[in-house]
């Protein structure tokens, strides 16, 4: 398992998602039901089936501020209204704990230390929205994760939590935990609910939202994991404690992979939370090296330039800052690194990882890679940092889904932060970090 890292000396940070697995210790049996419900859960549940209702319930989630753990930050109780105000007979909830970023795992490590919080919570949201059908989708190479939510699955059924007449006579409510596998694009939602309908993983236009026209043409909630195992502590302990927590544009907490000089780990952050003290979890700088980027949000995520620490985790703040949340992931850089090759790294996965359905993407960012690419092999035009700006733009403007408007991300923050560096390897033909080997290519006097 992925070690949990301790807040900064001096800090305390709450712990909403990881609270009862915490609390029980590592050593305890994740899928031990009897365990869990003396550690609270499912009492989310009984009390919004008890006393709530499906009308409270969504009010409840609506003014606690949850926004989307999956990386848009879209408000939880705006798409549990659409929903449930939609004609229809047939309603699907889905958790997304597919974990599309290779590198990162968070949603893994919430599925394995407390599958339950992620059960109660698909039930919860089914509850309120009137679903009847609930899928848990994951990877299919987290193993781990796949038998401890098909056992917490199969435990809560035979408890009566979910099954048969789980929300009362007639009203079922029917788990599946699925596996899927695929590319990077499975993190979107409109592409993961193709996959799971057996079609092809590609976006589709929106409106219609999935929660109006999504699984089988069916009303469908998709939340990631984290937003789902937020929602049980959010009912037993009221909208406003939560919204307490973390900051008022973005409440709560998040769970947050750090890759830092010394150590790696995940930590659940309170949102809001300053850069600086997240880059923190990982340690110093190796002695005679200093701090020259940091990474945030994943393969299309923005590169930050030390200067920018001060900036506060959070939807808002990061998307005005270059970055954004992505997968959680907060990767340190020192001055061993080259920000044009990183920049160029990146933006190469994305243009792999691209499912090809639209021209800008298929075929911009690909482009994009390939400027990139001669930068740093010593073979630039004066035009192209021009050209990295326009092509950039015309690839957001006219995006199909969130993989095209972000893909852009990694060489655009890198031009706006690291500019000197990606002139060295344009005019001087040279890299500061000695990482690339730019040619200088030079015509002999009198050749043609």
């Amino acid at each position: 398992m992925t070690d949990i890292l301790a807040a900064p000396k001096g800090k305390r940070w709450p712990s909403v998602l990881l609270a009862r697995a915490l609390a029980r210790g590592s050593s305890t049996d994740p899928t031990d039901l009897d365990g869990a419900t003396a550690a609270g859960a499912f009492a989310g549940l009984r009390k919004a089936i008890d006393e709530l209702g499906p009308a409270a319930t969504i009010a409840t989630i609506a003014a606690s501020g949850l926004r989307g753990r999956g990386g848009s930050g879209f408000p939880t109780g705006e798409k549990w209204r659409a929903a449930a105000s939609t004609e229809a007979r047939r309603r699907f909830v889905v958790a997304n704990g597919y974990g599309a970023d290779p590198a990162v795992q968070t949603d893994r490590t919430l599925m394995e230390r407390d599958p339950y919080a992620v059960v109660e919570g698909l039930a919860i949201a089914a509850f309120a929205v009137g679903a009847s059908e609930g899928i848990i989708a994951i990877r299919s190479e987290a193993s781990q994760a796949v038998a401890a939510l098909t056992a917490a699955v199969g435990e809560a059924e035979e408890a009566g939590f979910i099954g048969p007449d789980a929300f009362g006579p007639g009203r079922d409510l029917t788990v599946t935990v699925r596996t899927v596998q695929g590319a990077y694009m499975l993190g979107e939602e409109t592409v993961l609910l193709k996959a799971l309908a057996g079609g092809r993983g590609q976006p589709e236009q929106r409106p219609p939202y999935p929660s109006q026209e999504g699984l089988f043409d069916a009303p469908t909630v998709v939340q990631n994991v984290q937003t789902l195992a937020a929602v049980p502590w959010i009912v037993i302990n009221g909208p406003g404690a939560f919204a307490a927590i973390g900051s008022k544009a973005s409440p709560g907490t998040m769970l947050v992979q750090v890759r830092g000089h010394q150590r790696s780990g995940i930590a659940e952050v309170p949102l809001g939370t300053p850069l600086h003290d997240i880059v923190a979890l990982g340690g110093e700088a190796t002695p005679g090296r200093i701090l020259k980027a940091v990474l945030v949000g994943g393969p299309s995520g923005g590169l930050l330039p030390a200067e920018a620490l001060d900036t506060r985790y959070e939807f808002d703040a990061l998307r005005q800052a270059g970055a954004h949340v992505g997968s959680g992931s907060v990767v340190v850089a020192d001055d061993r690194a080259c920000i044009v090759d990183l920049a160029r790294l990146l933006t190469r996965f994305c243009a792999d990882e691209a499912c090809g359905k639209t021209i800008p993407c298929r075929i911009g960012t690909r482009r994009l890679f390939e400027i990139s690419d001669r930068i740093v092999t010593g073979r630039p035009r004066p035009t192209d940092p021009q050209l990295l700006v326009d092509l950039s733009h015309d690839i957001v403007e006219s995006a199909l889904c969130d993989h095209e408007r972000l893909a852009t991300l990694p060489l655009a923050s890198g031009m706006r932060y690291f500019r000197a560096e990606l002139d060295d390897h344009i005019l001087r033909s040279s890299c500061p970090a000695g990482v690339c080997r730019p040619i200088a290519l030079a015509t002999a006097a009198g050749s043609r």
